[in-house]
């Protein structure tokens, strides 16, 4: 009886002029999901990690030190709430919010050519350069394509758009965590 020796998959796969595929597939890590709790409700956002990375990433770093908790929101309009200017704790200083940030700009401006500013998007807001986005974000109530390309939409509202709705000018976010 002859012996025949079997090359080894990889080898094999050499010959093909292709890369061996792993038998196990590993789960592609889900976006991380953006709580906020207000006084008027719970808004839930998935956060694009993986078209943001570098925004989001800094995000993240945000809540997680509870930088959000206890803020206002200073901005709101017919298409949009906006918030995170840490003064707006501070009632007494209420001609400043919408000025100030967590002091550590972002320095890149990442935008996502398929996300548009749509009902529901959450971008990074900034003073004219993109660059120098930070902690202030903004929830879009309508539509506005005339900030596409200008502001990274680094999020989706998946629940609470009800909430998003009913915010105005000073309603505090009462806690902020991730799931």
């Amino acid at each position: 009886m002859r012996k025949v020796l079997l090359p080894a998959v990889g080898a094999i796969f050499m010959l093909l002029g292709a890369a061996p595929q792993s038998q196990t597939k590993t789960a592609a890590t889900p976006d991380p999901v953006f709580v906020l709790e207000t006084v008027k409700g719970v808004i839930e956002i998935r956060l694009f990690r993986s078209e943001a990375p570098r925004s989001v990433d800094h995000v993240l770093a945000l809540i997680k030190r509870s930088f959000y908790r206890g803020q206002r929101f200073h901005r709101v309009e017919k298409a949009l709430v906006q918030t995170g200017d840490p003064q707006s704790r501070d009632m007494s200083r209420e001609a400043y919010w919408g000025k100030g940030n967590s002091g550590s700009p972002i320095g890149v401006f990442e935008r996502i050519k398929t996300r548009l500013h749509v009902r529901g998007a959450v971008g990074l807001a900034h003073s004219g350069n993109a660059a120098g986005a930070d902690s202030q974000f903004y929830i879009m109530k309508g539509a506005s394509p005339s900030l596409d390309g200008k502001h990274a939409v680094i999020g989706q509202v998946v629940a609470g758009m009800a909430v998003v709705d009913k915010i105005a000018v000073r309603d505090l976010i009462k806690n902020t965590t991730l799931k």
